[in-house]
């Protein structure tokens, strides 16, 4: 069976490489491994950030294990930004072409736990700024560079099936992810464009460390496969979804938590 972005035969789980990949909140944490895992498949990762330095360690990274990397300044909520952004991406692609985005940034650690009552508002509109606005934004943006065959893959969160309390705004945020999936994936789907989401249980990431005490064991006892996640699950699913071995999947939202029960 050929690859449609490449008519070369592939195995149905093969990755396809040579694309041009764009992520956002790659400074760290799963940013930060999406771009080392694309890299890895032979990818070139544009690496955005608001934290510039963040992005080109991350970059650095890249490089060293053999990729070819870019890191740039973004701030996902502002339109100016992220039409540059994705200007900048293509220039840096040797077709002119962006063939996956990742939305990733994401305001998380940083969130007071409040009862809804007391939620402070400009702090909900932040968050819904980054966590939703963004992955519209970034993907409106780009999408008069999207590559036929492309992918977007968005990042919501397990939260949004189990609710989490004192958390309002955040699980909010990415159940709104799962619906702006589901719209993207309708309209983009004349482009064969696939547009899904990852929702990610609680992984060990340095944000996730700062968060909760004994992070490591944190929800074990609750999931099937009794371990913590780790960056690398969640790579492995959005290597996946912008694989060729899943272009048929488009809309969907695919929860990677180790099997934990929603109580």
């Amino acid at each position: 069976m050929p690859d449609p972005r490449t008519d070369q035969p592939v195995s149905p789980v093969a990755v396809a490489t040579g694309r041009t990949v764009l992520i956002t909140g790659a400074a760290g944490g799963l940013g930060r491994a999406f771009a080392l895992g694309f890299a890895a498949q032979g990818d070139r990762v544009v690496v955005a950030d608001t934290n510039l330095e963040g992005a080109q360690q991350t970059v650095a990274l890249a490089r060293a294990a053999g990729g070819r990397a870019l890191a740039l300044a973004a701030n996902v909520t502002q339109l100016d930004s992220v039409t540059q952004l994705a200007a900048d991406a293509a220039a840096f692609a040797n077709d002119g072409k962006i063939d996956v985005i990742i939305n990733n940034a994401a305001i998380y650690a940083t969130i007071t736990r409040s009862p809804f009552e007391e939620i402070d508002v400009d702090e909900w509109d932040r968050v819904m700024a980054v966590n939703l606005k963004g992955p519209w934004l970034v993907t409106r943006a780009c999408s008069p560079y999207l590559a036929n065959n492309a992918a977007v893959i968005n990042l919501s969160s397990a939260t949004v099936l189990s609710g989490s309390a004192q958390w309002a705004h955040y699980v909010a945020s990415k159940g709104g992810v799962i619906a702006l999936t589901r719209v993207l994936a309708k309209e983009l789907g004349d482009r064969n464009i696939t547009v899904n989401a990852i929702a990610p249980g609680f992984t060990l990431t340095e944000a996730s460390y700062g968060l909760i005490e004994g992070a490591a064991e944190y929800g074990v006892d609750r999931g099937s496969i009794k371990r913590a996640s780790e960056p690398d699950d969640i790579v492995g699913a959005a290597l996946f979804l912008a694989g060729p071995g899943s272009r048929y999947i488009t809309g969907q939202t695919l929860v990677v938590d180790g099997g934990r029960q929603f109580l």
